[in-house]
């Protein structure tokens, strides 16, 4: 049974990733948008545009990994073909599984085409293994995080909605361009309890940014966060066909 459901998540990540992700609205939303928004930044308020890459990098993991995970399933509901792939002898954690792995797969590509880029054109140096591991276990945490917003919702435009508020509120509250430190303490709070701060600042210490952070403990939130969001999507997954 395990290698039947291997074999499925498999399969329909690579199907997502034909169906929906490798299109020029999920690259461009992958892409071009996390580019725009820390160019206006920069042209706003010229610095070292070094200090801005790993809330580059943190906004391209978000933003390609849910570029299309929030509206699929809800999409494949409402069209049957979800309910087709059960046919198959793959349990409904599998289904989600593969779901989740399509948007992995697909954000990792934009990520590493973003880093790779900047991190030559501005020769950072860079502690590759703390930055892969860091960047994966993003990818894992907040495309578990579109699946979980499509499922608690009926209809494709409503988990669109539903996602921008934690996505742009975590882009002004994360790091991504103002440190965490410069917010009020009250608000400083807040975002710690937020997946994207341990995404900006795990970047920032395999870039060299800072030295005062905890790359441990940020690996050990992403996956907590990851787990929070995966397991309560496949209850309210399943209760959909119940």
């Amino acid at each position: 049974m395990w290698k039947d459901n291997l074999r499925g998540i498999y399969y329909i990540a690579i199907k997502d990733m034909k169906t929906y992700y490798l299109k020029p609205p999920a690259v461009s939303w992958g892409i071009a948008f996390p580019l725009a928004w820390i160019l206006a930044f920069y042209l706003r308020n010229p610095q070292d545009f070094r200090e801005l890459v790993p809330g580059l990098i943190a906004m391209t993991v978000l933003f390609s990994t849910t570029a299309a995970e929030a509206v699929v399933i809800n999409f494949e509901l409402r069209l049957g073909s979800l309910e087709r792939l059960l046919l198959a002898p793959i349990s409904l954690s599998a289904v989600l599984l593969g779901k989740i792995l399509g948007g992995v797969i697909f954000g990792f590509m934009m990520t590493a085409i973003v880093t790779l880029g900047t991190v030559s054109v501005l020769g950072l140096q860079a502690n590759a293994p703390f930055l892969v591991l860091i960047i994966i276990l993003s990818l894992f945490a907040f495309s578990s995080l579109g699946a979980l917003l499509c499922v608690l919702v009926k209809e494709v435009f409503e988990a669109q909605t539903l996602l921008n508020l934690p996505r742009f509120v975590m882009i002004f509250l994360c790091g991504v361009v103002y440190p965490v430190s410069a917010l009020p303490p009250a608000v400083k709070h807040f975002a710690y309890v937020l997946p994207l701060t341990y995404t900006v600042d795990g970047v920032q210490q395999s870039l060299g940014s800072v030295q005062s952070g905890n790359i441990i403990l940020d690996i050990f939130v992403l996956i907590a966060f990851t787990l929070v969001f995966i397991f309560p999507a496949i209850k309210l997954l399943a209760k959909k066909f119940a």
